[in-house]
């Protein structure tokens, strides 16, 4: 190899991480659950206005992200004035699993297999070592979505916020 390739070989290295470390993210999960913790607080419905102005979002998204849950019956929501989405459930039968399944179960891994040349005996090794060891951490993931209550989220939300020194920076600042 000459020096010229290694060059060229750390620009490549050096253009996968930036490649990998800017993939995009689904974090319907994580913004749901953010949504439903602000909901718990609140006595009464929240407007979909209301709960997309502390997530910096639109209402559409809102009310899009919700319906799913709504279908499942974990939140429902009320027209007119006075209405809004609430927790239709009791926070401590409602896990991140059920959360999950109820935004459509994303995907859960950003990884996956190249599917180039699929007759290549490498490709196929690297792909069913791959597939055994994802469906592996999925199941984990999966079984420990379910052992996480929404009434666990929000104690260890309540713990975080009473740690916090007193003074102006304590609470949640965003739309609370």
């Amino acid at each position: 190899m000459s020096v010229g390739d290694s060059a060229e070989l750390a620009v490549d290295e050096g253009s996968i991480c930036n490649i990998l470390s800017y993939m995009s993210r689904d974090s319907r999960l994580s913004g749901v659950l953010h949504v439903l913790l602000h909901m718990a607080e609140r006595q009464g419905p929240v407007t979909s206005e209301a709960l997309a102005k502390i997530m910096q979002t639109n209402p559409v998204v809102i009310r899009r992200t919700l319906a799913g849950l709504r279908e499942r019956g974990y939140v429902r929501s009320e027209k007119g004035h006075g209405g809004g989405w609430a927790i239709a459930r009791d926070l401590a039968a409602v896990t991140l699993r059920d959360i999950y399944e109820g935004v459509g179960s994303p995907p859960l891994f950003a990884i996956g297999n190249r599917s180039d040349a699929p007759e290549c005996a490498v490709e196929q090794a690297v792909n069913a070592a791959l597939d055994a060891s994802l469906r592996n951490a999925e199941t984990l993931l999966l079984a420990a979505f379910g052992e996480v209550t929404l009434e666990a989220l929000s104690a260890d939300f309540h713990h975080r916020l009473a740690q916090r020194a007193p003074g102006p920076s304590q609470g949640h600042r965003h739309g609370e």
